[in-house]
């Protein structure tokens, strides 16, 4: 099942499943975004669990692979504008945004790294990168999860990400905050400040 079909389907119950349990780390994520009148990425918005704790002030895109997601994001703010699209090939230029927000996403992309990369091309210098997932750590054998990943690639999510491996193909970001926030640190709250040239 491709990934676009999935979240067609699972849209209606996506919230009921993920809102509640993510809402503490979504709000201690999102507590970083510079503002005001910044302009802020949310790549793979999904429903919009991240809409009603964003600052005020910023300028706000955000990107999902379906019409489906977007259709149930709430339209509560003018400074919002939805974008359908891939977060592995983002469709904005170079250097267009102050601050990438990554919520469950790198962890659902069938490539990381590459979507990784394309937040580091598309934040400012000096920009960030916050990143709320799951992930391995670096040679964590995680069994079930491997075991279980088969499976769960193709309904939803994948288990298997290492956010270190994909960090690599973003040379220019760097780890300013490494924090665990759910699961006994399977989930982490990353925060990646780009380079300045």
């Amino acid at each position: 099942m491709s990934l676009a079909r999935s979240y067609r389907l699972i849209a209606p119950f996506y919230d009921a499943t993920v809102a509640r349990a993510t809402a503490a780390a979504r709000r201690a994520s999102l507590a970083h975004l510079p503002h005001p009148g910044k302009r802020v990425l949310i790549a793979g918005i999904g429903t919009g669990l991240d809409v009603p704790l964003l600052p005020q002030g910023n300028r706000y895109v955000g990107v999902d692979l379906t019409r489906a997601m977007l259709e149930r994001v709430p339209r509560t703010r003018a400074n919002l504008r939805l974008v359908q699209g891939d977060a592995m090939r983002l469709p904005f230029p170079d250097a267009a945004f102050h601050a990438v927000v990554l919520h469950l996403i790198l962890a659902v992309v069938p490539d990381a790294r590459r979507a990784l990369a394309e937040a580091e091309r598309v934040v400012k210098p000096g920009g960030l990168v916050l990143v709320f997932d799951k992930f391995l750590r670096p040679g964590e054998r995680g069994r079930l999860r491997r075991a279980l990943n088969p499976v769960a690639r193709r309904i939803a999510t994948r288990l298997d990400v290492v956010f270190e491996d994909a960090l690599a193909a973003a040379p220019a970001l760097a780890v300013a905050a490494d924090e665990p926030a759910l699961a006994a640190g399977w989930f982490r709250r990353i925060r990646l400040v780009k380079r300045r040239r």
